[in-house]
């Protein structure tokens, strides 16, 4: 039986990769709403998706884009730390309030299933790695908090609504298709098309735990089909400093592009170690990613050169 998704910001990075995945895998009718401000619908207009330009904070354009949906998968959001801490009150009205009005169109709507993008670093702050769903959260940053609070409302939904929802805590993804995504992976190759030097904010002992798009993508598959509620890590569990994380560009990128980095003061707001352990989603959901860093970054850089 045919699923019918809404996708919310599937114009997106995430968005695009997993509409890739799900139309490769068959049996989801899929919807998207996105005001196109972290992409564009010709991303993922090939892949025959219905479009409906719209913004969260916009309840009509909500209500209508959840008619009739089986399931949605939340994407959508301001994700910018940095900016987060510049514009709080953007962050808030995005993240937040647009959450609260897709909450109670599902709601409304009958929806039978919510997946909700979240975030564990951000969420949790500074603690001892690895991070897992048990860890009491402490936001660094306004975006932090939010995610936090979108958590809360999904939670609240669930038990006081009947709306079955599960938030997934990605990890830092990276993969093609992520011409407009800000994240370090794509912002590096980015640079370095341009013969521009890297610029790292610390001394690039920090760590993040780096996923495949692809990977990510049947992570978020699996928490559309099951029952499981709640939060879950998901991620490879393996630490990559942005120091290696650089020395496997140059691998990648070869002799051919130079890489020259910068260092500079560390940024307030910004966790130093993070990465999450995924037993969670490894025993409950099923979830098993098998891309490593290089061959990812080679798929990724091998992306961004057939763009050019």
């Amino acid at each position: 039986m045919t699923k019918r998704i809404l996708i919310t910001g599937g114009c997106g990075f995430v968005g695009a990769n997993l509409i890739s995945h799900l139309t490769e895998v068959g049996g989801y009718d899929i919807s998207v709403l996105d005001n196109e401000s972290l992409g564009e619908f010709a991303t993922i207009e090939p892949f025959g998706v219905s479009f409906i330009k719209g913004d969260l904070r916009d309840e009509d354009a909500v209500n209508n884009a959840v008619a009739d949906k089986d399931a949605i998968v939340h994407l959508a959001a301001d994700t910018r730390v940095m900016d987060s801490i510049e514009d709080p009150e953007f962050n808030f009205q995005v993240n937040v309030v647009g959450t609260f009005n897709l909450l109670k169109a599902a709601r409304a709507a009958g929806v039978q299933r919510l997946v909700n993008a979240s975030t564990g670093g951000a969420i949790l702050g500074e603690v001892p790695p690895p991070v897992n769903e048990l860890m009491a959260p402490n936001p660094s940053s306004p975006y932090g908090a939010s995610k936090l609070a979108v958590e809360g409302y999904c939670s609240a939904f669930g038990e006081a609504y009947g709306l079955p929802t599960i938030s997934l805590r990605f990890s830092n993804v990276y993969g093609p298709l992520s011409v407009h995504k800000g994240s370090v992976v794509a912002a590096f190759f980015r640079q370095i098309l341009k013969g521009e030097t890297l610029v790292v904010y610390g001394d690039g002992s920090q760590q993040r735990d780096y996923v495949y798009s692809q990977d990510l993508a049947a992570g978020i598959r699996l928490a559309i089909d099951s029952q499981h509620t709640g939060p879950f890590q998901l991620g490879t569990g393996i630490p990559t400093s942005v120091n290696e994380l650089i020395e496997h560009m140059r691998v990648v990128v070869g002799d051919e592009y130079p890489v020259n980095v910068e260092y500079r003061d560390f940024r307030a707001g910004e966790i130093l170690h993070t990465y999450c352990d995924i037993s969670k989603a490894k025993a409950t959901l099923g979830f098993n990613p098998t891309t490593a860093v290089p061959d990812g970054l080679a798929s990724t850089w091998q992306w961004f050169l057939d763009q050019q």
